[in-house]
C-alpha cells in the first residue's frame, strides 16, 4: 500500500469581513471564499491525499459548515472544529457533535498574542478536560510569548492529544530564534504533544524567503519532536500571501530528503493518521 500523504492544515470559508475580521484589507488574496474545488486540483497535483480542515473563526456556525464540506468530500480526511469550551453547556454540544465522523479534534483561542495568563483560565480547562474521553484532540494556536506558558497548560491534561500549529509563529523575518528554540524542545517533552510543519513562509519575508531562511526553525522542531511527533501542514490559502501550494510542498520535500523513506513517509502522513486518527487508505485521494 503506498504511504498516504495528508495537508493536515487548511482552510475554508464564505469571506465575509464581519466573520473573519483577522483577514485585513493588505491580504486582498484572501478577500474571497475558498471551498474544495480551489483545493483538490492543488492536491492532486501535488500528490497529496487528503487534508484536514480547520477552524478559522471561532463560531459554531462554522464547524457545521466544516462538517458539511467533510461529508460531501471524500479527501477531506478530518476536521478541526471550534466550540464553545468555555461555556457551561459545552459538555451536551461535544456529546453532539463527537458523533459527526469526521470530526477529530477541536481548537479554541488561548488568549491574545501578548497575554499568556489565559491559558490558566478554569473554564477553559473544564472544557478542554471533556475532549480526550470522546478522542478528540486539541490545536494549539499559539504566538512566542505564550510559548513558555503553555507546557503548564498542557501538562494538566496528560491524556489529552495536543498538536501545536505553525511551530507558534517563530519570529522568522527577524532571525529570532530564543527564548522560542528552548521553549518549543520544552514543550516537546511532553510526549502528547505534536507539531505542524506548517505557516513558517507567512512569518518570514513573504517576497524573498529560502530554504535557509527557514532552515533554523525547521532544525529545531524536527530535533525537538522528531518524525514521529512532526506532520506536514499547508496553511492553505493563508500560504498564499507567501508562497504557492506547490512550492511550499517542494520545500519541505527538499527538507526530509535527507531523512530515511519511513521518516519522510511518518511526517507526510503517518503521524497525522496516528493523532488526528485518520483512515489509512487511499481510496478518497482527490
Amino acid at each position: 500500500m503506498p504511504a498516504l500523504r495528508i495537508d493536515t492544515h487548511q482552510h475554508f470559508w464564505t469571506f465575509e469581513q464581519e466573520h473573519y475580521a483577522w483577514i485585513a484589507p493588505t491580504m486582498g488574496g484572501l478577500r474571497r471564499d475558498f471551498g474544495p474545488a480551489d483545493l483538490q486540483p492543488l492536491l492532486r497535483s501535488a500528490g497529496v491525499d487528503g487534508s484536514v480542515a480547520v477552524e478559522a473563526r471561532g463560531h459554531l456556525d462554522e464547524t457545521r459548515n466544516l462538517l458539511r464540506i467533510a461529508a460531501e468530500t471524500p479527501f477531506v480526511r478530518g476536521v478541526v472544529g471550534w466550540l464553545p469550551l468555555t461555556e457551561p453547556g459545552v459538555g451536551a454540544l461535544l456529546e453532539e457533535y463527537s458523533s459527526q465522523p469526521k470530526l477529530r479534534g477541536l481548537r479554541h483561542w488561548l488568549g491574545p498574542e501578548s497575554d499568556p495568563h489565559y491559558m490558566a483560565d478554569e473554564a477553559l480547562h473544564r472544557g478542554l478536560s471533556l475532549l480526550a474521553p470522546l478522542g478528540l484532540s486539541y490545536d494549539l494556536m499559539l504566538w512566542p510569548p505564550q510559548l513558555g506558558a503553555v507546557a503548564a497548560f498542557v501538562d494538566r491534561h496528560p491524556q489529552q492529544v495536543f498538536i501545536l500549529d505553525h511551530f507558534a509563529k517563530p519570529y522568522i523575518k527577524d532571525a529570532k530564534i530564543e527564548p522560542w528554540r528552548r521553549e518549543l524542545g520544552e514543550l516537546a517533552r511532553r510526549p502528547n504533544v505534536y507539531c505542524k510543519l506548517s505557516g513558517l513562509t507567512t512569518e518570514a519575508r513573504h517576497e524573498a524567503w529560502t530554504l535557509e531562511d527557514l532552515r533554523p526553525y525547521l532544525d529545531a522542531a524536527l530535533e525537538a519532536f522528531t518524525p514521529r511527533r512532526l506532520m506536514f501542514g499547508s496553511d492553505w490559502p493563508v500560504c498564499t500571501l507567501a508562497t504557492s501550494y506547490t512550492r511550499w510542498v517542494e520545500t519541505v520535500a527538499a527538507y526530509i530528503a535527507p531523512l530515511s523513506a519511513a521518516e519522510q513517509d511518518r511526517i507526510m502522513g503517518g503521524t497525522a493518521a496516528d493523532a488526528y486518527r485518520l483512515p489509512l487508505d487511499v481510496s478518497a485521494a482527490p
